[in-house]
């Protein structure tokens, strides 16, 4: 019984690092894609991990098998060898695709709504809450507080006297 307490505990850490190698994303691309130069292939990459595949949308362009990943990685790699910078690449896929290209769309006043709409959502709902509340809680106080011509009526019954309003509780 030994030995079998010692293989499991030695093979269970085992798979789980073979499975926590096995799960690491794939990238797609293709080799014929690679750059020669070293530097501008790492450059490639980091871009293409700032750029979004216009089909699967929740991919980067290096992540993506579509047609157009590729298309726009071979695009990427164009840019950088004929001398562009990080920047410029960006720019001119901006140019050409709109932001929607960005994995990370940048804050500016054309989409400044789009970003503040969760705040403003937000601040309406709490505010919205704290009327509310505090309608709620005058409510309550109104309700709460007696006429006169109640509160004679109220001393009357505990009295144990005849209702003077005719109503003796039945």
């Amino acid at each position: 019984m030994g030995i079998f307490n010692i293989i499991r505990r030695v093979t269970a850490p085992l798979l789980v690092g073979v499975a926590l190698l096995l799960s690491v994303p794939a990238h797609a691309v293709l080799p014929d894609e690679v750059l020669p130069d070293p530097k501008l292939e790492a450059r490639a990459r980091e871009l293409s991990q700032e750029l979004r595949c216009m089909v699967c949308q929740n991919q980067s362009i290096d992540d993506s098998d579509a047609p157009l990943a590729r298309d726009l990685r071979l695009l990427v790699r164009d840019r950088l060898k004929a001398g562009d910078s990080d920047s410029q690449v960006l720019a001119f896929l901006v140019a050409r695709y709109g932001e929607f290209v960005l994995m990370r769309p940048v804050f500016s006043w054309r989409n400044a709504l789009l970003w503040g709409t969760p705040a403003i959502v937000l601040l309406l709902g709490g505010g919205a809450a704290v009327v509310a509340w505090r309608r709620r809680r005058t409510d309550a106080k109104e309700l709460t507080a007696l006429t006169p011509e109640e509160e004679a009526r109220v001393q009357t019954l505990l009295a144990g006297q005849p209702d003077p309003g005719g109503r003796d509780g039945a």
